[in-house]
């Protein structure tokens, strides 16, 4: 016998999720059920599924949960946590702009401002440098930084020209990375200090119109080797612009911040 799951449909620069109130538990998701959620033509359609829980302590007012399309849990999605701020205002009724959220990356502060939604990221790890390796038959200069999830970011003269499913998905499963992968950003550096990115996520395996850890991871490294500085402007492939601002610390980003449009599409009914 099927039941009903009340479910929002979320989408921030073109990364679209779906929304569950967890907080009474039931829900019953595993990695199979999650996928065939996400899956475009046999389910709702998603990059991912957001899931509202209760906080564990006090220094909280939400537990977030996210799981990519695959139905892997991942620690962070910067795009995910700017949209779970609508989610969680929606779901739980509580009225609010400002809200403190575990993320298993760790605390988040998220921030409505109208259309357009700021988190506060958790601190990124120290950056890794011009690192070779040779995939999809040539050799690519990568810089790496963890903004939550693992990222590697290539400058390139023309995101055109690139073919992120192939070369992206040589680089996620090169046995550098192994064994949990990483995702895969392509950066142009464009006029005014305004960069472009196009990536390819782990867990989603292809491109997406956006990703936000991806853009921070993004434009923390085109400070620190194209002398870009923040706050920076970025274009995804949706078409959306975000900002990223951070400061430099001993050579570590801090107090790093992504903001952009983020809205509620429509919400329905799940049986299950």
């Amino acid at each position: 016998m099927s039941r009903s799951i009340r479910f929002w449909k979320l989408e921030g620069a073109g990364n679209d999720f779906i929304g569950l109130d967890g907080r009474k538990g039931g829900l019953g998701l595993n990695r199979g059920k999650i996928a065939r959620l996400c899956d475009r033509r046999r389910g709702v359609g998603a990059d991912g599924v957001l899931v509202v829980e209760k906080p564990r302590g006090r220094a909280a007012d939400f537990r977030m949960r996210y799981y990519n399309a695959d139905g892997g849990e991942a620690a962070m999605c910067g795009n995910g946590a700017r949209c779970f701020a609508l989610l969680a205002r929606a779901a739980t009724a509580r009225a609010g702009k400002s809200y403190r959220v575990q993320t298993r990356a760790g605390l988040v502060v998220l921030q409505i401002f109208g259309k357009d939604v700021r988190v506060s990221m958790t601190e990124p790890g120290l950056p890794r440098l011009k690192r070779t390796i040779v995939a999809a038959g040539r050799k690519v200069t990568l810089d790496c930084i963890n903004t939550g999830v693992p990222h590697v970011v290539e400058f390139v003269r023309s995101l055109a020209s690139v073919d992120v499913a192939r070369v992206g998905r040589a680089i996620r499963v090169h046995s550098a990375f192994a064994p949990a992968g990483t995702n895969v950003n392509f950066v142009q550096i464009g006029k005014g200090g305004r960069i472009e990115v196009r990536t390819y996520e782990r867990g989603v395996e292809g491109e997406t119109l956006a990703c936000g850890t991806g853009v921070v991871a993004s434009s923390i490294l085109s400070s620190l080797r194209r002398g870009i500085r923040p706050p920076i402007r970025v274009k995804t492939k949706g078409g959306d612009v975000l900002k990223v601002d951070f400061e430099f610390e001993a050579g570590r980003a801090k107090k790093v911040t992504l903001q952009g449009p983020a809205r509620i599409v429509y919400t329905g009914v799940l049986y299950v």
